[in-house]
């Protein structure tokens, strides 16, 4: 089981995507901290979570630890289906009032961004962490 977790194709473009993945969630999740009335607890408050100050830090790490496992390409796919969770739940608990609200295409064009980064983990945990990744060193694949 952990070989086909690490396992990786060799693709050598993979770390575009590794990149943009892990770039943005490490930044999302030190801003966390950063600004936490803004992007971390006071965010969570405001769309009416319990434990705000409790999840604001815990995802908020979870952002930093995977987001620097994907630059990394340190157990890419465990990092990305957690990524994939994150957002979707992200999106779930941001975007539905707007879609109830104001209707799908304004949900569409204030989530255009969020949409890329669970497309990206699903990308990653489909293909692993690439040419360029810890992981390929770590048990070589073909």
């Amino acid at each position: 089981m952990f070989k086909k977790t690490i396992s990786t194709d060799i693709s050598k473009t993979t770390i575009i995507i590794r990149l943009m993945v892990g770039a943005v969630f490490l930044s999302e999740g030190i801003q966390k901290f950063l600004f936490p009335a803004i992007r971390g607890a006071g965010r969570f408050e405001k769309i009416g979570l319990p434990s705000p100050e409790f999840l604001g830090a815990f995802v908020g790490t979870f952002e930093i630890v995977c987001g620097t496992l994907i630059l990394l390409g340190l157990l890419t796919r465990l990092a990305s289906v957690l990524t994939l969770v994150i957002m979707l739940v992200a999106i779930v608990t941001t975007k539905s009032d707007i879609l109830a609200n104001d209707g799908f295409w304004i949900m569409m064009h204030g989530s255009r961004t969020d949409w890329a980064m669970p497309w990206g983990s699903l990308f990653l945990i489909i293909k692993g962490g690439g040419n360029w990744s810890i992981d390929k060193n770590m048990y070589k694949t073909k």
